[in-house]
């Protein structure tokens, strides 16, 4: 069966953004570029693949999920598909339908529709965010990588927006990068 996989940056103090949702205080260095495009390259948008050396077949993913915060800075830089690659799903009571056909905006249970996909065939698919849908689908997470980044942000947008109901994950893997990111790898403990 398919994996939804949580795939994150990540503060020390555990957030995704800060509380305007931006997140440029989390520098995207060489070192984690390099990584992203060599283990998860289907996390690279679309226009940048080419420039990054991330292009080719899907290994990992062929879907991913965003919230609306998450998918709203492409809009707003003229970007309808940012991950073209991809199956792209926006969840969203707000937004009205794509005008992109590979862009679909779901209005209903997010759970659901994972369900569903876990039960087609296909590569992994990649929950990118926001926080509060990674709430919603937390239950059903079945593996985090967090790029966990040096820093303490105080405050912002929590990596998984819920009430309290602890998850328990086991470490797989970690990996450290010179830049002082380091890149942590759970499984959700059966």
């Amino acid at each position: 069966m398919r994996k939804l996989v949580y795939f994150v940056a990540a503060t020390i103090d555990g957030f995704i953004a800060a509380p305007d949702g931006s997140w440029d205080f989390m520098t995207i260095h060489d070192d984690v570029t390099a990584f992203m495009g060599t283990r998860y390259p289907e996390t690279v948008p679309t226009h940048l693949r080419g420039p990054l050396g991330a292009e080719g077949p899907n290994r990992v993913f062929d879907t991913v999920l965003m919230g609306r915060h998450t998918y709203e800075p492409a809009l707003q830089a003229g970007i309808i598909s940012p991950y073209a690659h991809l199956k792209q799903f926006v969840f969203s009571s707000t937004l009205p339908a794509s005008a992109d056909p590979a862009v679909q905006v779901v209005a209903d249970d997010p759970r659901a529709l994972v369900d569903k996909l876990k039960q087609q065939p296909g590569l992994d698919i990649w929950l990118a965010g926001g926080g509060s849908l990674a709430g919603q689908l937390l239950p059903v997470v079945d593996e985090l990588v967090i790029k966990l980044n040096p820093i303490v942000a105080g405050a912002g947008i929590p990596l998984a927006t819920t009430g309290f109901d602890p998850h328990r994950f086991d470490l797989i893997d970690a990996t450290p990068l010179d830049s002082g990111v380091v890149v942590l790898r759970y499984r959700a403990t059966a």
